[in-house]
């Protein structure tokens, strides 16, 4: 019988004896295909897009639960400011152009309100009363601020409490003051003309002469308003950098030159805030007039918003008096442009925002 032919031990390239795939001698990495994640976990989510189970879907609907959220706290504040402020100027305004006595029905009449104005003498007389008390109690609260400010920036005895003194007038109400200056000034039993008695001065008409009521008034908002200007100043004096004050007087400079080159241009700023702040008070200035002279004697103390008061609510005349209220409010609008202005064009300020 012819021989068996010889079996071929030679292994064929990538085969094994038995004839199987060869056998690895190292790990093989372990690789995760589309779709599958470590076991235990959870699979991720393999789009950057979609959303994460448990999330908001979308951004979008996030954002509109917030805001949501946050107009039902704001609302009730929304409603007042739109009941008490907003409505009202636009009714005003309104109103300002119609003759209505806020009883019957009025009527429109256009810019006849404003042209009664030009004409009215009442008016004039409230226009240069208001102008007269403005011009004295401006400059007399910044000048007599500063002066106070200075002379309490100091480390002595008991600062604290002469402050303290100095800012309680400004916390009382002006009808408070009114009434306590009501007494004090009064032409029969007043303190003042006891005062006056004994020192040998005749009896003054005080709040009842034409010729003194309206200085008065203008002394007693001074005795309560310039403390604030006090607060303010002495809280920029503390600011100023004590490094200049120190390199100056090492230069030789006394008081007055570090308090004119030094502490003045530094508190420009607050100057300027205090100005348009006082005007403001003075252009406004209402309830001590109210409680002491009521617009007396003889129209002498009669301001702007006394005169509105007055027509509104006296002789029933609301859109008059409302013509006369948006005089005024253009009168602080100029103001406070004017200022502003000033602040931008001044050499060296500072754009809006920025830090001084």
């Amino acid at each position: 019988m012819p021989p068996r032919p010889r079996a071929d031990h030679r292994v064929r390239p990538g085969r094994t004896e038995s004839g199987g795939p060869p056998r690895r001698t190292t790990p093989r990495p372990l690789t995760l295909g589309p779709g599958h994640d470590t076991p235990g976990r959870r699979p991720r989510n393999r789009h950057p897009s979609g959303p994460a189970p448990g999330r908001p879907r979308t951004l979008a609907g996030r954002a509109r639960r917030e805001n949501a959220t946050a107009w039902a706290f704001i609302s009730p504040s929304v409603l007042i400011i739109l009941g008490l402020s907003i409505v009202p100027v636009v009714w005003s305004l309104l109103l300002s152009f119609r003759a209505d006595d806020l009883v019957t029905p009025g009527r429109w009449v256009g810019l006849d309100n404003y042209r009664a104005l030009v004409r009215d003498p009442g008016f004039r007389t409230a226009v240069e009363n208001t102008l007269v008390y403005a011009g004295l109690y401006v400059p007399l609260s910044l000048a007599g601020g500063l002066v106070l400010a200075l002379a309490l920036n100091r480390r002595i005895r008991l600062i604290g409490l002469y402050r303290t003194l100095i800012f309680v007038p400004f916390v009382i109400s002006a009808a408070a003051q009114g009434v306590l200056f009501f007494f004090i000034l009064d032409p029969q039993f007043g303190v003042a003309n006891s005062l006056l008695h004994h020192l040998g001065v005749s009896r003054q008409g005080f709040l009842s002469d034409p010729g003194q009521a309206l200085y008065l008034l203008v002394a007693i908002s001074l005795w309560s308003g310039v403390g604030f200007c006090v607060v303010v100043y002495l809280a920029a004096l503390q600011d100023v950098p004590q490094e200049l004050i120190e390199s100056a007087r090492l230069d030789g400079a006394n008081r007055l030159r570090v308090l004119w080159h030094i502490k003045l241009p530094s508190l420009t700023p607050v100057t300027v805030f205090l100005l348009l702040w006082e005007l403001i008070t003075a252009l406004q200035v209402f309830d001590l007039i109210y409680v002491t002279t009521k617009g007396g004697p003889l129209g002498s103390t009669t301001v702007i918003v006394y005169f509105v008061w007055e027509q509104a609510f006296q002789m029933f005349t609301a859109g008059y008096g409302a013509a006369a209220a948006y005089v005024l409010a253009a009168a602080l609008l100029v103001a406070g442009a004017a200022l502003r202005l000033y602040r931008r064009r001044r050499p060296g300020a500072a754009p809006d925002g920025a830090v001084r």
